[in-house]
């Protein structure tokens, strides 16, 4: 019967950086053309990154974008690799650019072979915004992408055109298709991997087609996207997963009848949901860091639990040696919160120094004469004038520090905590941060090394120090309370009366919606 070496190649493209992304995507295709690969499949938009937003309304840029598969097809011929069909994501120009040189894109996949593009499926038009948050339905008229290589029949669709029967899906189950190969551009989300299974295990059995995933890898300003490309078989099941949150090439062999192996050993295991959200920001800082041109972060270290968390993502990240941590002690600061941020440099060998905010708040408060709550939002405020001026001195990118649920409830001031170019924990919730903390921990243990959060800066009271024996439960519910019904109210978008219903305390319930929507 019919075989096919098929190679998933799952790349790390920044957004705009074409030539930089096509000459990863030849490397990716050499690899797999020594490993005997005869078809090469790609990601969404594996060309220009993705999501391209308002690029997407740029002539100039699709049409870049368009010439450079034209390249690659040819490059790739004049290169020996020819013989390999390689499918790839790209944009596309739908219309001639109006008046104003602005352009409408098309989201489109592209088969290479023998130097041409032998075909093109564009299955709808890119938004000028994030990546899409709704099913639409491919372009009226546009066929599905079906090619012919090594005597069997393979179709092509991308992303959402699995969410929902109809369109492309219901052809491939009407034509003699082998294998279906699927581009993708997915955001990492918790529990999203086993959607991706689930739809594409059920094409599988629609079509008794194997079906063959490939997702983009990387941070991209606020998304991360996490790879875990996979194949499986016509029964549905799982054959092999590429690894989540780096790049990778993986290699199936793959018959007319739709079964399929592996070329060496791959794990099919789901790893845990802290490793997920721990390794997905990992990389979201990592590439956004290296992706808009720097090479290392500064940020404050109070001694608290978010400032050490964030430091040892950035640690993780970035390389120790490339973490600049910076104490901004206050008159309210507290010898232990100096003693944990001086532990937790010491335990990763973090740069460290000591900038005095004392001083500077007392002039300012005596020159404006504040008092109160803008007395303690000014030591907040210099603490970040002094984190930006090290920042544009020394050219580090300034990490702020909040998280989720401070963010949710205005408990992060302005221009003070605020203030930076990139926050780790803006999607993490504080309970959240805790259990990450200790998990990060564990993992140190495991592997036998030192642990690098200093256990008092989980164990103790939080605290923001801006008075004398402050703690954020002055002012704010217990964390395990407040996030529940943050999740609630902004996760799961409970009305105040759908959450009062489920027993929570109908004042504390105002309070907290309150908080938010002043917020």
């Amino acid at each position: 019967m019919p075989k096919v070496r098929l190679a998933l190649a799952q790349t790390n493209p920044t957004v705009g950086a074409i030539v930089r992304n096509m000459e990863r995507c030849l490397q990716m295709v050499q690899r797999a053309g020594q490993q005997g690969a005869e078809v090469v499949l790609f990601g969404e938009m594996a060309v220009t990154g993705y999501p391209i937003e308002d690029l997407a309304s740029q002539r100039s840029f699709v049409l870049s974008a368009e010439e450079a598969v034209v390249e690659f097809a040819q490059k790739l011929n004049r290169s020996g690799l020819g013989h390999i069909a390689v499918v790839i994501g790209h944009p596309a120009l739908a219309v001639e650019a109006n008046a104003d040189n602005h352009a409408i894109a098309q989201n489109r996949a592209s088969v290479l072979r023998g130097g041409e593009i032998i075909g093109t499926y564009a299955k709808h038009h890119l938004p000028n915004y994030s990546v899409f948050d709704e099913y639409r339905n491919f372009l009226p008229g546009n066929k599905l992408l079906s090619f012919e290589h090594a005597g069997m029949r393979f179709a092509s669709v991308i992303c959402e055109d699995i969410w929902q029967a109809g369109g492309p899906v219901s052809e491939i189950a009407n034509q003699s298709v082998d294998v279906t190969l699927i581009l993708n551009g997915s955001p990492f989300e918790l529990e999203k991997t086993d959607k991706r299974f689930k739809l594409a295990s059920d094409l599988a059995k629609q079509t008794s087609t194997a079906v063959a995933y490939v997702n983009l890898v990387g941070g991209q300003d606020d998304l991360v996207f996490d790879g875990g490309s996979f194949v499986v078989d016509h029964e549905g099941r799982m054959i092999g997963r590429a690894a989540q949150f780096e790049e990778d090439l993986v290699v199936f062999d793959i018959t007319s009848e739709g079964t399929a192996v592996c070329t060496e050993p791959l794990s099919i295991e789901r790893k845990s949901e802290d490793w997920q959200i721990w390794n997905a920001l990992v990389l979201g800082l990592k590439d956004y860091v290296h992706k808009n041109g720097f090479s290392s972060v500064v940020l404050g270290l109070s001694g608290g639990i978010d400032s050490a968390v964030c430091a040892t993502i950035a640690a993780d990240a970035l390389g120790s040696e490339n973490v600049f941590g910076v104490s901004l002690p206050s008159k309210y600061s507290s010898d232990h919160s100096k003693a944990d941020a001086s532990d937790l440099v010491t335990r990763q060998r973090i740069p460290f120094r000591t900038e005095p905010i004392a001083d500077a708040v007392a002039s300012l408060e005596s020159q404006l004469q504040l008092s109160g709550l803008a007395a303690e939002n000014l030591q907040a405020r210099v603490r970040g004038l002094i984190l930006m001026g090290i920042s544009n001195a020394e050219g580090h990118l300034t990490l702020t520090t909040g998280n989720k649920t401070e963010l949710a409830v205005g408990y992060s001031t302005i221009y003070g905590d605020s203030v930076g170019g990139f926050a780790p924990l803006k999607d993490i919730a504080k309970t959240l941060v805790w259990r990450l903390a200790r998990y990060r921990n564990q993992q140190a243990r495991e592997a036998g090394f030192v642990e690098p959060i200093p256990e008092n800066s989980i164990s103790k009271p939080p605290s923001a120090e801006l008075r004398p024996d402050q703690t954020d439960q002055d002012t704010l519910p217990e964390y395990d309370l407040l996030d529940t019904v943050l999740d609630l109210y902004i996760g799961q978008q409970f009305s105040p009366q759908q959450i009062e219903a489920k027993g929570f305390d109908k004042q504390l319930v105002e309070r907290i919606v309150l908080l938010v929507d002043r917020s």
